[in-house]
């Protein structure tokens, strides 16, 4: 396209033209006073001479007309899954493509809304936000949402900072309704053996259907059916749920579908709560003081959800000298109120380097090896008693300890290291340095030898010989420690080691933490996957039998990833509690529910894009108005900024009408020698006229 116009470029400047122009006007006036018409040609050619000094060009452009851009967000979160949305999105768009190429001067980029991965429901500005970072401000046309209405991320600013329409197309049916479940209140956090409180609701909203006015709802733990309750619609339960073992626990509600639903996912909800001890009690014994005593006193008090018990034996019984009970500053070990009374109120039992000197009555040993056998843990860290005559094995504990002392003590310089099996255990699987020729533990010089007794030999010491032993026994736990320099690796010697985390382990281990259970079964969901983890000391595992919602079983082979850890996946698509079973072992996973937010309400609505829309001068139109032709479009249409951009069953778009210019050419009126014809050919005129 070619545009011109008459731009002027004076010879002179503007002062001196304009000056110039003032004493023309006079002598013109004073000419036309004196002569009258006969003076018309001399001022004819004073006006010529100022022209020619204004210099005026003819400017032609060639441009071109640049089109303009609408955007348009295509809505894919996990809510426009629900019939009938996903057929009518794709015959939308089908439609749409048809419209926009029939629209001149537009050009359309299509952005899509992808689902939420980190359960922050639908964001339909970011979107339109990054598709507009590099869209001209005076090119944009308009945005269109073609989405269900349900958006999280509408900005408190509602006026674009480009300006133009913004429509939304909105899929589903009108006056949907639908039944949802509401946790209001879940901690993450449960104390074992207490109860759990929750609240919950459960609404009906939208639609013309009756609203029940009693619900049923299903509460369940780890996949069991604990009770039935009966709610009413908006009512507030308040729950309460025992937490009955530590690590994760599932908890399950589910609302009983309504007579019209338009999903059952949000009618359930799954509550994962980590089950903690509220405080652990430890009771720690030293024989006698020594070095290594203060590293376990510190290593235990730096856990601050530990009670520590801790005596040190400072007079035994040969030490008796006849002092007064009265003048001495120790206090008396109170063996009947720790090993009679208080025994079973204790998580874990440590005997520091102990000796048998009639301190404890072995009777009291013996409730120690019954409190094992109903539970209890223990743990004994060997000194050079443990191999004479004063052992501990030659107590009522030798029928729970995992190691039988031969009697012989060495003392040698070595390094402990990871055995076979250690490799797999969680207690010292990966533990920092292990194994590792650069980067070596630190030399600890003594040992006690023993043999292991229906025990699992985690490491070895000097000359290859068993130092830490494991032992199941009843419905507790035993470990031992044959030696007790980990202080060496406390103060670093050497290089020191691990032995906080080691040590951390081997309690936790005794205490029956779930995430140390070196037999385990594990599933955790990842987008649409479930990932399972089965640890095991063994070379080989059984497959596990996956349990969907619905009750569809599926198996799978798991792919050995390193000694005794086993790993698979598996695509899922139902949503609520899977069971997993391989052997004995079974547990759940909760899939699924992820982004609350996107379920919340899934119900087709424009209210909450409603003051967006009216803010940049947009429309909302339902793709849905005949059950026949339930993708009916607006037509679209180009309109000058200001005019209105909707009405019914149509929408608009601006034309903005930017060009571009593509060259530029300046044509002078009055060259010199035209200048020059033309004041000849009027001072010829003028002595023509003023001759005759």
């Amino acid at each position: 396209m070619i545009d011109w116009s008459i731009q002027f470029a004076p010879l002179v400047p503007i002062w001196a033209l304009a000056a110039l122009a003032g004493v023309a006007g006079i002598i013109a006036t004073i000419l036309l006073w004196q002569r009258g018409t006969r003076a018309l040609w001399r001022t004819s050619a004073l006006i010529v001479l100022l022209l020619a000094l204004a210099n005026p060009t003819i400017e032609t452009r060639d441009t071109q007309t640049l089109a303009d851009i609408a955007v348009v967000v295509i809505d894919e979160s996990a809510s426009q899954t629900i019939k009938p949305r996903v057929e009518q999105m794709a015959q939308a768009q089908v439609k749409l493509k048809q419209l926009f190429q029939a629209t001149p001067n537009l050009d359309i980029r299509w952005v899509r809304a992808k689902r939420s991965k980190g359960g922050n429901g639908t964001r339909l500005m970011a979107a339109l936000k990054n598709a507009l970072r590099d869209v001209p401000p005076d090119r944009f046309a308009g945005a269109l949402l073609l989405t269900d209405g349900q958006n999280h991320d509408t900005p408190k600013k509602l006026k674009l900072a480009l300006n133009g329409p913004v429509h939304v197309l909105l899929t589903g049916r009108p006056n949907e309704h639908d039944r949802r479940l509401t946790v209001q209140q879940a901690p993450r956090f449960g104390i074992v053996g207490e109860d759990l409180n929750l609240t919950f609701r459960v609404d009906e909203d939208g639609g013309k259907t009756a609203k029940a006015t009693s619900i049923d709802v299903a509460v369940k733990r780890d996949g069991k059916t604990l009770r039935i309750i009966k709610t009413e619609p908006g009512k507030t339960v308040k729950l309460k749920i025992k937490i009955d073992h530590a690590g994760l626990n599932v908890i399950e509600l589910e609302a009983a579908p309504g007579p019209v639903e338009l999903t059952t996912r949000n009618n359930r909800a799954l509550i994962s709560v980590q089950g903690i001890r509220d405080r652990l009690r430890v009771l720690l014994v030293s024989g006698e003081p020594h070095q290594g005593e203060r590293t376990w006193r510190n290593l235990l008090k730096a856990d601050a959800a530990v009670d520590l018990v801790h005596f040190t034996i400072l007079r035994p019984p040969e030490k008796q000298d006849g002092t007064p009970i009265r003048e001495l500053s120790l206090i008396a070990f109170p063996t009947r109120q720790l090993f009679a009374e208080k025994l079973h109120e204790f998580d874990l039992i440590i005997f520091d380097r102990y000796q048998r000197r009639g301190v404890l009555p072995l009777v009291y040993l013996a409730n120690v090896v019954d409190y094992v056998e109903k539970g209890g843990a223990v743990l004994a860290a060997a000194g050079p008693a443990f191999a004479s005559p004063f052992s501990l094995y030659r107590t009522p504990l030798a029928s729970i300890l995992p190691g039988m002392p031969t009697g012989s003590v060495i003392a040698t310089p070595y390094r402990a290291k990871v055995t076979t099996k250690g490799e797999r255990h969680p207690v010292t699987t990966n533990l920092p340095g292990a194994n590792d020729k650069t980067n070596k533990w630190g030399k600890w010089f003594q040992q006690i030898d023993a043999e292991p007794v229906g025990a699992v030999e985690l490491m070895s010491g000097a000359e290859k010989k068993p130092l830490l032993l494991l032992r199941r026994q009843g419905k507790g736990r035993v470990a031992l420690l044959l030696s007790d320099q980990a202080w060496l690796w406390a103060r670093g010697y050497d290089g020191g080691g691990p032995y906080a985390e080691l040590l951390r382990r081997l309690s936790h281990w005794l205490m029956k933490e779930p995430d140390l259970e070196e037999e385990r079964l594990i599933a955790q969901s990842a987008e649409d996957e479930l990932v399972i983890e089965r640890r095991t000391m063994l070379d080989e595992t059984d497959p596990v039998t996956i349990i969907a919602p619905s009750g569809k079983k599926t198996d799978i082979e798991l792919q050995k990833t390193k000694p005794g850890l086993f790993q698979g996946r598996i695509k899922t698509s139902e949503t609520g509690l899977y069971r997993l079973e391989s052997g004995k072992l079974s547990t759940v996973a909760a899939f699924g529910i992820t982004d609350l937010q996107e379920w919340s309400d899934v119900r087709s609505t424009g209210d909450r894009l409603a003051d967006l829309i009216q803010a940049n001068g947009g429309g909302i139109h339902r793709l849905w108005k005949r059950a026949s032709n339930p993708s009916d479009l607006p037509q679209i249409r180009l309109l000058r900024p200001g005019r209105r951009m909707t009405g019914d069953g149509w929408l608009a778009f601006q034309r903005n009408n930017v060009t571009r210019t593509l060259a530029v050419r300046n044509i002078p009126l009055f060259g010199l020698i035209t200048l020059i014809a033309a004041l000849l050919a009027l001072l010829g005129l003028v002595w023509f006229r003023e001759g005759h």
